[in-house]
């Protein structure tokens, strides 16, 4: 009962519009706080980094580091390009598929391979760091914003980590979660039309 409260609850909100996307322009990017809570107060960023930790423990092994530091990868690549001005298309649509993909490889009965792991979360991990890349303003504060998230965003990844290996003896929570996962980001694509 109490996982259908908790998917209920975040179903709601992600249809919170606020809630929905964290990325509402440039002027909320100011420094290295503002990077360290970014991710944690934009539900799209906060379900990603944690289900991408969550792949990794699935994945097991010599799979644990690498898959998140694909992720990492990707998302400096993305924002570098955002940076530059290079946006890439249909951004939020697919921020919102990369909730739907993390949410199913969590849910799965049994974890991808490595190298489908790492290639799934790096592609989703460059539209991540390009919406940033975007937003992110030409000075220090730009590059102490991108200092924070990607901290904050590593550990999130750690958490994701933890949480599956604790829940290791209850693979329904762990595959819960997942769904959970991917109906916020259906829920997030149909805003993004």
């Amino acid at each position: 009962m109490k996982t259908l409260a908790r998917l209920g609850t975040l179903s709601a909100l992600a249809l919170t519009p606020s809630l929905a996307f964290a990325h509402s322009g440039g002027a909320h990017v100011h420094g290295f706080f503002t990077g360290l809570e970014h991710p944690l107060f934009g539900m799209d960023h906060l379900l990603a980094m944690v289900a991408v930790g969550m792949i990794s423990a699935r994945a097991g092994g010599r799979s644990i580091v690498p898959v998140p530091l694909f992720f990492v990868s990707a998302m400096v690549a993305g924002a570098l390009l955002g940076m530059a001005g290079i946006g890439l298309p249909s951004l939020e649509s697919g921020i919102a598929l990369s909730l739907v993909v993390f949410g199913a490889m969590v849910g799965l009965a049994r974890p991808l391979p490595l190298a489908a792991a790492a290639a799934l979360t790096a592609l989703f991990g460059l539209f991540h760091g390009n919406a940033h890349g975007l937003e992110s303003p030409e000075s220090a504060g730009g590059i102490a914003y991108a200092a924070g998230f990607m901290l904050v965003t590593s550990m999130l990844h750690a958490i994701g980590v933890l949480s599956a290996v604790k829940l290791a003896r209850w693979p329904t929570t762990v595959r819960t979660a997942g769904l959970a996962t991917s109906l916020v980001g259906m829920s997030m694509a149909a805003q993004s039309f």
